[in-house]
This record gives structure tokens, C-alpha cells and sequence, in this order.
């Protein structure tokens, strides 16, 4: 998939690059740069980081036959981003969230995982959304 966007200004990106540094270093302090989005981004991050519990919880309901700790890291990572977004961000229709993260990914994975993280996204979107949309 050709991408039409500079993957480092992108804000979900961003947002996976953060999470997945404070993963392996607990003790990192979070820094934002200044970028358009900067509200956005610390927003998604930090309610990420903070909701991390409640997102597994919700995660692996909606994965019921799918081990989400046995997943990579980053594809982890990706999910519980997106995952918020769903949960927490309502006024974005589902269908942006999952196309969101879905070209963001393409910066962090192969196409061949893309497929699956879509089909994932879905599942968990139809989950935790059912009540909304």
C-alpha cells in the first residue's frame, strides 16, 4: 500500500511510537513536540497508558478466542491505541479509527499482519461500539 502521507508527522504514529517506548522503559518521561495534532496525541496517549487495565480487560472480551499477551508487542501496542480511540473518542466514526491505525501500521509491520490487525479491529470495534453506532 502506497502511503501519501509522511508516516512521522502522522498522528496515530506518533501515538504508537510513545506507547510502545514507555513498554520497555517504565521510567521514561513523555515528552510532545509541538505538531498540529499535540492535544490529540497527548490525549490518546496518556488515556492509553493510563486505561491500561480496562483496555486489556475489554480487549480480550472482545478476542475471546484470540491470546492478545501472546501477540508482538507492537501489534499490542496498536490495538490498545486504537482500542481507546473506540471506547473513548466516540465522536470518530469506527471506520476512520480502524483505517487510521491501519496506515499507521504499515510504518511498524508488514502488509501480510496488516490483514489480520484490520480483521482484529473490526471484531473489537463491532464490541465495544455496538451500543453506539
Amino acid at each position: 500500500m502506497k502511503l501519501h502521507y509522511s508516516p512521522k508527522k502522522n498522528p496515530r504514529v506518533i501515538v504508537i511510537q510513545k506507547i510502545y517506548s514507555k513498554t520497555f522503559n517504565k521510567e521514561e518521561k513523555i515528552t510532545f513536540e509541538k505538531h498540529r495534532f499535540k492535544r490529540f496525541i497527548k490525549d490518546v496517549v496518556l488515556g492509553t497508558l493510563e486505561r491500561d487495565e480496562v483496555l486489556y480487560e475489554e480487549i480480550n472480551k472482545s478476542l475471546n478466542d484470540i491470546k492478545f499477551q501472546n501477540m508482538d508487542k507492537i501489534l499490542q501496542t496498536i490495538i490498545k491505541s486504537a482500542a481507546y480511540e473506540l471506547l473513548y473518542k466516540t465522536k470518530i466514526p469506527r471506520k476512520i479509527i480502524i483505517k487510521e491505525y491501519l496506515n499507521a501500521s504499515n510504518f511498524f509491520i508488514d502488509s501480510s499482519k496488516t490483514k489480520y490487525l484490520n480483521a482484529l479491529l473490526d471484531k473489537i470495534s463491532k464490541e465495544v461500539r455496538k451500543n453506539n453506532e
